[in-house]
């Protein structure tokens, strides 16, 4: 499994949540919500700096985004695109097939 971060998103990180050299951004499943990977669950993120079990970890520019083992399952085997919307001002999750 692998996390993308999209430029655009990786500015809104920096300038929305004020993240700074040395955070880390954790993405977690919400119970509530829906996606095209898991009905009845969606995908939130916290700055969690103190991460207990990392499965899945991308560094750009100083920041970590990592997804914990404890939440593996919500992805059905799919790799995680993070882009912003430009015209709506928020993140989108794609959940994509990895290629073979």
């Amino acid at each position: 499994m692998k996390i993308g971060i999209s430029n655009d998103a990786l500015r809104w990180f920096k300038n929305e949540v004020e993240l700074k050299a040395g955070d880390q951004v954790r993405f977690y499943v919400k119970i509530y919500g829906n996606s095209p990977v898991q009905e009845g669950f969606s995908l939130a993120f916290t700055v969690d700096n103190q991460p207990i079990d990392i499965a899945v970890k991308t560094e750009i520019d100083g920041l970590t985004f990592f997804i914990e083992g404890s939440d593996l399952w919500f992805f059905n085997g799919h790799d995680l695109m993070v882009e912003y919307n430009n015209e709506m001002d928020e993140l989108e999750f794609s959940y994509i097939v990895p290629e073979k």
